[in-house]
């Protein structure tokens, strides 16, 4: 037995099984590279699903986590915290938002951003309503009030009874979201891009008319960026490519690049739906989450890394765009945004994305067709020409 399927023997003897695994053990990784343990380098365009938006091992971000663990790992939210502020400070700067309250991951912070529509509404606004509607195809966490949300019936198999108050609308559909609007809704809750969904991008009249429809009847607007958010697509927030104003945005994965936190964001009016004792959190935004947090927003500003993950996405899917043209019978649609990236196949999905990680390229399958790519932002461009060619090699059947 080698190393690996002896790793793979003793996690199948303690691990709870609620993961289909990819065949590869991670050792350790640099940049856009990982390394299994035998040594062997792969391209990961994966990120740790979004998570590693500055690379594996980054210096800098070693750097600070090395020095604040010296100084400060965590006190509680019972203190204040300097770093915390900062990074608050520097993370509404990118959004125009007042008011954050920081989690510890995407599930938590949209089941606080329903928390907290849902308590204004009660609170603020004296008012009955409770309801969430959100769209078919969506994702939006696993703790049962955001699987419940999520517009997919595969998270939420087994978990009857599910809890009141959510209804689900098709995408792109303004009339079926006007006809689903009552005096109970407290928000309608939606992605600009549905990542997990097969990376489905929402038309920007269809997004403009869902602003105009919340405005009108006085129903909060909640803009889901756990994946979308931090410079993915192109901007800080995708939200931001249509010139909508969000109530609440939410926000997690790529924040402290690898570390566990999230964010729960909104307007000063919005956010006195929450009040001490209302909402907390043990272990969200303590000193040394809130600094390697604050330390990410730095280097994308610094490095413009929004700009460049516009101008690169563009260039990817210009290529794989080619393969489209090349090979129309095996892909039946490439779509995207910044490096937010969506190649839906025509044929066998899992066999392809297989035959992709056996050629060293790690991507993930969504919706058993769709090959997800949410690369690191500072990618290199070569690593994507390289996933391009090993890609239509593989479809050629080279």
């Amino acid at each position: 037995m080698n190393s690996f399927e002896a790793l793979k023997d003793r996690d199948s003897k303690v691990i709870m099984h609620t993961y289909g695994r990819y065949p590869l053990a991670v050792s350790r990784g640099a940049g856009s590279k990982l390394y299994d343990l035998d040594g062997r380098e792969y391209t990961d365009l994966l990120a740790g699903i979004a998570v590693c938006a500055l690379g594996h091992a980054n210096a800098e971000i070693t750097a600070i986590i090395t020095e604040q663990a010296g100084k400060l790992t965590h006190v509680s939210n019972l203190f204040y915290q300097e770093e915390q502020v900062r990074l608050a400070e520097k993370l509404l700067a990118t959004n125009g938002l007042d008011r954050v309250f920081f989690c510890n991951s995407g599930a938590e912070a949209n089941e606080g951003a329903i928390k907290l529509a849902r308590r204004y509404q009660r609170k603020v606004k004296e008012s009955s309503a409770y309801e969430v509607i959100s769209l078919t195809g969506s994702f939006h966490g696993r703790t049962l009030a955001t699987l419940t949300a999520t517009g997919q019936y595969k998270v939420k198999d087994g978990f009857d009874p599910l809890p009141v108050g959510f209804t689900h609308v098709p995408p792109g559909d303004l009339p079926a979201l006007i006809a689903a609007v009552s005096p109970d809704t407290a928000a309608v809750m939606i992605e600009v891009v549905q990542a997990e969904g097969g990376v489905v991008l929402m038309d920007k009249d269809y997004l403009a008319g869902v602003a105009r429809l919340c405005r009108d009847a006085e129903v909060l607007l909640i803009v889901d960026e756990v994946q979308t958010g931090l410079c993915r697509t192109g901007k800080w927030w995708a939200y931001q490519h249509c010139g909508l104003a969000p109530d609440i945005v939410t926000s997690a994965k790529a924040l402290a690049n690898g570390l566990p936190m999230g964010a729960v964001m909104a307007t000063e009016e919005v956010a006195k739906g929450f009040t001490p004792g209302a909402h907390a959190t043990t272990f969200g935004g303590g000193p040394l989450l809130s600094r390697v947090a604050e330390t990410v927003v730095d280097i994308m500003n610094r490095d413009k890394l929004a700009e460049r993950a516009a101008t690169l996405g563009k260039k990817a899917l210009a290529m794989f765009g080619e393969l489209q043209k090349k090979h129309p019978e095996k892909i039946a649609a490439v779509r995207g945004l910044g490096l937010l990236i969506g190649i839906e196949l025509a044929g066998d999905g899992p066999a392809v994305w297989r035959a992709l990680l056996d050629a060293g390229f790690i991507v993930n399958l969504a919706q058993d067709k769709v090959l997800r790519l949410v690369p690191a932002l500072t990618v290199d461009e070569s690593d994507l020409a390289a996933f391009a060619s090993a890609l239509g090699k593989i479809l050629a059947g080279k």
